[in-house]
């Protein structure tokens, strides 16, 4: 299999060539582009207007241009761990404080994903009190996650990361095994 080289994001690449080069990273840079104010993600616009011209087109300046861009940048350097699964400190400090605010301090996140929504699976978080006989464990920022073993094929290497913008807060799965997802971003296929 011949791997691609990468090549640095850059002001004057197109949206769409960002996602070409870095299908494994797409969800991530898709969000930090929604965070950033570029809601042009999915946009017919998007085969053809630049980085750079998209953000100033939507009244951004020059430097938002530039932090978006280093910001991108730092998400394909990212190493993914392709064998576990992580959650970021962010989310792991909120998992935290939801436990502690609900009595269950100690306790772990379980992770899966169950048939719906229209992209196929959708993403499952909720409390376990203990693992059960068929989970795998794994520890992120002292928080443990539960997932059945039937799941992994799915689900390893997925990142849980916590946001909280304008279109609202919660947790977000970034997972390099997602071959697409629907508009609403609630549901994915593999």
């Amino acid at each position: 299999m011949k791997t691609q080289k990468k090549i640095p994001i850059t002001r004057d690449m197109t949206i769409n060539d960002i996602f070409v080069h870095y299908p494994e990273k797409g969800q991530s840079l898709a969000q930090e582009m929604t965070n950033a104010g570029l809601h042009c993600v999915g946009c017919q616009a998007a085969t053809w207007e630049t980085l750079e011209v998209g953000m100033l087109g939507h009244g951004f300046a020059d430097e938002d241009v530039d932090r978006l861009v280093t910001c991108l940048n730092e998400i394909v350097e990212r190493q993914v761990d392709t064998e576990g699964i992580t959650l970021t400190e962010r989310a792991a400090d909120h998992f935290k404080s939801i436990l502690e605010k609900d009595g269950k301090k100690g306790w772990a996140l379980r992770f899966t994903d169950k048939p719906g929504g229209c992209g196929g699976f959708e993403y499952v978080l909720d409390f376990s009190e203990k693992a059960l006989e068929d989970d795998t464990v794994f520890t992120s920022h002292g928080v443990k996650i539960h997932v059945r073993r039937s799941k992994l094929t799915r689900l390893l290497g997925s990142e849980i990361d916590y946001l909280d913008g304008l279109m609202g807060a919660g947790f977000k799965v970034t997972n390099p095994n997602v071959k697409g997802s629907c508009s609403c971003g609630h549901s994915q296929s593999y």
